[in-house]
């Protein structure tokens, strides 16, 4: 297989990597960067654990290959908290319970910040919609939309409904 070199920025960190073409994203950031936040669950797509942003866009990781984010910006779950400052998102799965085992939790976290960048401030029916790719077997999801709509409602400014 063959090797390439690819560069992008990582969590606002500029990275270079040497990896192969059949690389998945997801192997990347785990086994080569050290970064275990980002959790495999289905392996092929469906279940959400392994979401990250790429420009702004949510995707799964699991099946995402690495070398299609040369040139891009990654956002992982690491890099959602400005250092040890939550995100209103991180702060209201806390308030409301949004999390039990944690398995999901990196990829939820991710989806709802990539919801409210998109809508930031959805009704219910929209939560619900736009997490519907977002699988936990834990919460019966009341605490992750509840912190959904906490954390939209502390949002202001152009775009807020």
């Amino acid at each position: 297989m063959s090797e390439h070199t690819i560069r992008f920025a990582l969590n606002g960190e500029d990275v270079t990597a040497n990896i192969s073409a059949d690389r998945r994203l997801i192997d990347l950031l785990r086994d080569d960067l050290q970064l275990m936040g980002t959790k495999e669950g289905c392996s092929v797509g469906v279940c959400g654990a392994c979401s990250v942003l790429v420009d702004g866009q949510l995707l799964s990781s699991c099946i995402y290959p690495a070398v299609y984010v040369d040139g891009r910006s990654v956002t992982s779950i690491e890099g959602v908290a400005n250092g040890s400052e939550l995100t209103e998102v991180q702060r209201a799965f806390i308030r409301h319970g949004g999390f039990q085992c944690g398995i999901c939790t990196p990829g939820q976290i991710l989806a709802a910040t990539a919801l409210l960048n998109e809508v930031p401030r959805p009704d219910e029916a929209e939560v619900r919609r736009w997490m519907m790719g977002n699988l936990c077997r834990c919460t019966g999801y009341a605490g992750i939309v509840e912190a959904i709509l906490a954390a939209s409602s502390q949002r202001s400014g152009p775009g807020a409904r």
